[in-house]
């Protein structure tokens, strides 16, 4: 069985506010550990029936950034829920609200 490693590093000031994050991933071509602005990570928890989510971004990540980041992460969800669960209906309605985070956003002029 194939097995791969995601390893995340997080560099924090005093007050625990990430200054630098890295990732790097034993499945990846680049073996060097690669700096991100943000990341949102979740895992399903079968025990429990719920979510647990990491989103962390630095200091120095721009607004701008945060607000296309946000949008392309949406955009990537629905095609990932299309992929896993066929439901089509849904995945347009949440397309159809991305066009609008993006329009409100003003993202297109970006």
């Amino acid at each position: 069985m194939k097995k791969a490693e995601i390893k995340l590093t997080i560099e924090l000031d005093d007050n625990n506010v990430p200054e630098r994050i890295m990732w790097e991933s034993t499945d990846s071509e680049n073996t060097d550990a690669v700096p991100v602005k943000s990341l949102m990570l979740a895992v399903w928890d079968s025990s429990y029936k719920n979510t647990l989510r990491l989103d962390l971004w630095t200091k120095d990540m721009p607004v701008d950034e945060m607000k296309r980041f946000f949008f392309e992460t949406l955009q990537t969800m629905g095609d990932s829920f299309l992929r896993a669960t066929g439901e089509t209906n849904i995945v347009e309605d949440l397309r159809d609200y991305c066009a609008h985070f993006a329009d409100k956003m003003e993202l297109a002029k970006n």
